[in-house]
């Protein structure tokens, strides 16, 4: 058992002990007396305090309807502490108390629940408020119906485009969302909107689509053209696919000279792309890179074998990756013997 639950059981053994012994003193009905003035002085209190925060903020609206309900909580607690315990009628103005906040606090629930509808508006149709060109009421209706088809409709009404896209995806429309989203990158020229609209497309199967919408979002957000032209690969377009790797080396061959560890991704596309001299230049670009990151870190060692590899020099390759797997042996020793003496190693 954790502390947690340690802490957890000796409370409620405490409470318990305790209403045993308030039992044992003065019967049951002291119980009872006990937990009716604990129960409304924290009510009261907790209502003092944010009637007090609210009033404090100037609303005073919802300050004197919080002050009400104190006064009321407060009227509670004094029937309860000065209740003799002979007299139940007594107790009578309690429980009507008790089950009017009951009602209020399931009030405010239900409330809360569809915070966008007025009370005349919860007890209409979703079709009777469409009718009254109340779409956004009607919107929320339909959802809560389940008839997300609808509620998109709404959302169109309204213009709430992202709303109506997200509704169209409940209802399984798909190629609709999809659609909307190219809109509204017309729209807004937020590149967002494109890869939805490819990740749209293709839940849709119209892999055509997504193709192109992928795409225009490659054509701003360049690291895409790789997987634009793997899906073109797919699709079995081999002039468009050859276009996108072409436009995916360039966007690589520019990043390898901030970073030398794309070198490998270029050498990839150009031996693809039957550039075997631009491949050869590029793998011997990453074998340079990857033995300086060596010397720092035996890691990559792993990384010069996979160059030497890539440059055809299999014995090299075989001497790289044996320091790897040095390296990954003396590195699994250390963590077992730090695994058999956790404590001295701490020490």
């Amino acid at each position: 058992m954790d502390r947690l639950k340690a802490y957890l059981v000796g409370f409620l053994l405490a409470v318990v002990l305790i209403a045993a012994g308030i039992v044992w003193y003065g019967g049951w009905t002291l119980l009872l007396k006990v937990i009716l003035v604990l129960g409304f002085l924290g009510v009261t209190l907790m209502l003092l305090f944010f009637t007090g925060l609210t009033l404090y903020a100037e609303s005073w609206k919802y300050g004197m309807i919080l002050a009400i309900f104190t006064a009321i909580s407060g009227y509670g607690l004094y029937r309860a502490i000065t209740w003799d315990r002979s007299n139940w009628s007594y107790l009578t103005p309690v429980w009507a108390i008790i089950v009017f906040f009951i009602a209020v606090v399931a009030f405010g629930i239900w409330y809360i629940s569809e915070p966008d509808l007025g009370l005349v508006d919860r007890f209409k149709s979703a079709e009777s408020l469409e009718k009254a060109g109340k779409y956004k009421q009607a919107a929320r209706k339909y959802e809560k119906k389940g008839d997300y088809l609808k509620a998109a409709e709404m959302y169109e009404k309204l213009g709430w485009m992202e709303s109506a896209a997200w509704a169209y995806e409940k209802a399984g429309k798909y190629e609709r969302a999809a659609e909307i989203y190219e809109q509204l990158y017309e729209k807004e020229k937020d590149t967002y909107y494109l890869k939805e609209a490819h990740e749209y497309w293709k839940k849709a199967g119209n892999m055509e689509r997504a193709a192109k919408a992928l795409e225009r979002y490659a054509e701003e957000e360049p690291w895409f053209w790789e997987d634009v032209a793997k899906l073109y690969e797919e699709l079995g377009n081999e002039e468009k696919a050859k276009e996108a790797w072409l436009k995916a080396l360039e966007y690589y061959r520019k990043e390898a000279q901030e970073e030398g560890v794309f070198w490998e991704d270029v050498g990839n596309i150009a031996r693809k792309l039957g550039m075997e001299d631009l491949a050869r230049e590029a793998y011997q670009k990453f074998l340079e890179y990857c033995l300086k990151e060596a010397e720092k870190d035996p890691m990559w060692w792993k990384h010069v074998a996979e160059a030497y590899e890539y440059l055809g020099e299999k014995e090299k390759a075989e001497e790289a990756r044996k320091k790897y797997e040095e390296y990954r042996k003396s590195i699994m020793r250390a963590n077992e013997e730090t695994s058999k003496f956790p404590e001295e190693k701490k020490e």
